[in-house]
Formats: C-alpha cells, sequence, structure tokens
C-alpha cells in the first residue's frame, strides 16, 4: 500500500542556517560528513502545517500574539486522543523549548546547593540546566540489562537525602528509545513523593512510540504522582518544528502551577511566537494520519538499519527503541576509546552524537537519528561498513 507522503524524498537543508548541516565543520571539524546526529528530521514539515503558516503570511501584520481557546483545544484534544490522557487548559503553561523548561523548573522548584537526580545515560541538556544553576547534580545511573535500560530502584533510595528537591525523568527515555512501563512509573513516583521530591517528566518523544507501543505519561499513573509531576512536551521533535521555539508543560497541582507561572511573569518569555502558535495548534489538529504513516516508515528504516548491521557489521548493535527516531548503537565489541571511536566514524564521513555526552555511562555508544530518507541512512552505513569491516 502506497502512502501520500513521500518519506523517500531527499530535502537539501543546506545554506538555510541548519544547525544539522551548515553547522557541521564547527561540531566535527569537517563540513563534509552525513550529519545523523541533532534531534530534528529531514523529512519536510508536513503540509498541513507549512499552508496553515503561508495563509496567515498572505496578512500583511506580524505584530503581538496570544494563543486562541483553540490551540489549548487543540492540545488538550490530542493528548486525551493520543495518550489517554485527561487534561484540563488551565493546567498548561509555556515555554520556549523544553530544554529552557529543564532550566525553568530546577531555578523554580529548587535553591542554589539543592540536589537534583538525573538517570544517566541521559540527554545532557539536563546536566547543564542543573549546573549552570548552581544545583547539585546527583547521578542514579540505570541498570543495562540485555538490551533494554531499567531503574536502579535501590540506588534511588540511597541517593535521595534531605537535599534532594527535584527528579528529571527522560520518558520515552532520550538516547535508549524505551518507554517506562506503568509499573515502573509508579515505584519510581511513589518514592519520590514519600520523600517531597518533585518529578519534572521530560516527555518530548511520547507521540513518536513505534506502531504497536504505547507510551504512558508519568501523570497518569495515579492521581497523587500527577500533582507531584510536571510534564514537559512539545510538538517539535513530532512534526519537524524545532525551529519555532515552542513548547508546552501541564502542571496539574496549583501550588506547582503558579510557582512556575511567578517565574514566567517575571522573566515574560511563556507569550511564545505567532508562528509556533499556530504551527501548534495545526499540527496537533491535523496530524495523526501523516504521524502514524512517519512512524511506519522510521520501524522501516530501523529494521533496514538493524538488518544491515546484522549482515555486515555484527560488532554494532542497535537498541530498539519503544519510541524515538534516535538509537543507541553499541560499538564496544570494537574496544575504541571515545575519541578514537568518533574519530573512526567522522574519518568515515559520517556524523554521530558521542556517547559520553550522555553520562560516563555512554562509553562505547553512539546516538544515531533514523528520521531521514532511507537512500540517506543507506549512504551512511555504507560508510560505516568501509571504516568497520574487517
Amino acid at each position: 500500500m502506497s502512502m501520500p507522503y513521500n518519506f523517500d524524498e531527499l530535502v537539501d537543508r543546506k545554506n538555510t542556517n541548519c544547525v544539522k548541516y551548515d553547522a557541521s565543520e564547527r561540531f566535527f571539524g569537517k563540513a563534509d560528513v552525513l550529519p545523523l546526529w541533532v534531534a530534528d528530521m529531514d523529512f519536510k514539515t508536513p503540509d498541513f502545517v507549512v499552508d496553515t503558516l503561508k495563509e496567515r503570511l498572505e496578512h500583511d501584520v506580524l505584530g503581538y500574539t496570544f494563543r486562541p481557546d483553540s490551540c489549548t483545544s487543540a492540545i488538550v484534544n490530542w493528548l486525551k486522543n493520543r495518550h489517554r490522557w485527561s487534561i484540563k487548559g488551565e493546567w498548561l503553561h509555556y515555554s520556549p523549548g523544553v530544554v529552557p523548561a529543564l532550566a525553568f523548573a530546577v531555578q523554580v522548584y529548587t535553591q542554589p546547593g539543592d540536589e537534583v537526580i538525573v538517570q544517566t545515560p541521559v540527554y545532557f541538556p539536563f546536566f547543564s540546566a542543573i549546573k549552570n544553576n548552581n544545583r547539585e547534580m546527583v547521578e542514579n545511573p540505570l541498570v543495562l540489562k540485555g538490551d533494554r535500560y531499567y531503574f536502579d530502584i535501590d540506588d534511588l533510595k540511597k541517593k535521595i537525602s534531605p537535599k534532594t528537591k527535584l527528579l528529571l525523568l527522560c520518558n520515552p527515555q532520550n538516547p535508549g528509545g524505551m518507554s517506562w512501563t506503568e509499573s515502573e512509573l509508579k515505584e519510581l513516583g511513589d518514592i519520590c513523593l514519600e520523600n517531597n521530591v518533585v518529578v519534572v517528566s521530560d516527555e518530548i518523544h511520547s507521540d513518536l512510540t513505534f506502531p504497536g507501543k504505547r507510551h504512558i505519561p508519568l501523570a497518569t499513573v495515579s492521581d497523587e504522582i500527577a500533582q507531584n509531576t510536571i510534564t514537559l512536551m512539545a510538538p517539535s521533535k513530532t512534526f519537524n518544528l524545532a525551529g519555532l521555539s515552542t513548547s508546552f508543560l501541564v502542571i496539574p497541582n496549583k501550588g506547582l502551577f503558579d510557582k512556575y507561572d511567578e517565574l514566567m511573569k517575571a522573566t515574560h518569555v511563556y507569550q511564545g511566537n505567532l508562528f509556533g502558535n499556530i504551527a501548534m495548534e495545526a499540527a496537533y489538529s491535523k496530524g495523526e494520519s501523516w504521524l502514524n504513516e512517519l512512524m511506519l516508515y522510521i520501524e522501516a528504516n530501523y529494521d533496514f538499519m538493524a538488518s544491515f548491521f546484522k549482515d555486515n557489521l555484527p560488532g554494532i548493535k542497535p537498541m530498539k527503541p519503544d519510541a524515538t527516531y534516535l538509537v543507541w548503537l553499541d560499538f564496544s565489541s570494537y574496544g575504541l576509546k571515545d575519541k578514537e571511536l568518533n574519530e573512526k566514524i567522522v574519518n568515515a564521513g559520517v556524523g554521530l552524537n558521542r556517547g559520553v555526552q550522555f553520562g560516563k555511562q555512554g562509553k562505547g555508544f553512539m546516538r544515531i537519528n533514523i528520521a531521514c530518507p532511507r537512500k540517506t541512512l543507506e549512504q551512511a552505513l555504507l560508510q560505516l561498513k568501509s571504516a568497520f569491516a574487517t
């Protein structure tokens, strides 16, 4: 069955001030790399989003704006239909992105010197959100068993102290790609409740579940856990809108909501931008069928890559994600130090994320972005083969 959307189409992103392509030399020391690293997609932003933006551009004034009720309704309906999560519009707040929201949350819910827990390996802006705000980072490393990470609950209990005020959760997990189960989330959430540790749950990849998989928002596990959870979400990864700097928070607890609201009123950065608001509403109103097709394509990309490695580079072990288009690759069988591994890959003309960026548990790993046309992925794999095949 053919798809109405053509994810095989090659889109030239060069010379658009694109971080992924135009900043390659800055990040990899050479410009001629196939960049499969930073988390945006090489597919066209969906037509129903672009057309809505073009329609707005027919008006000649781009003045001050606000989010209409229809935008709130689009978010509420999306969460109910996609994630079986019934929220109220008054629980929603906003941020220029999930990474800024992480930093805002650290500022709002902790004081300098307080402890914030992270579960490594994890998305590296978690680290800077803590350290750059003069908080103490406490690592509760995940445990790798087989082809999946698990919470280390015993270690978590030992690490929590009276100074511990916040835990940053990544759900779905980046870079591992697992969607945490309801029982895993309940155990974690209950421990945080018992110890008065607020949970900030980064759920930006929640929409990108593979066929047959389901994302469970932490705040849906119990009413008590919902009252102790700040959930961060955005349409940016899902619909390739990262350049529009638009995200939202779901905060059911009025006390926690009001604390966040105070900082937003003081900094005045929550208003958003005209095109981000328009794109978010269009994406959540019209995006379901496009997203379902996207995830079928990405799953096929994963299967293609896994088969390629099995047949050509069995020393590289991919961890199949439940969600996200980012895949954690285990290169440890080659016995290379991080710098050596990265240089070998860059010299092959491929740009990936270094595993140690995500914490010391990432040694021997690299992260690849497979949200690209199959031809691009195949070319990158062939170049890796030329470097690693014995």
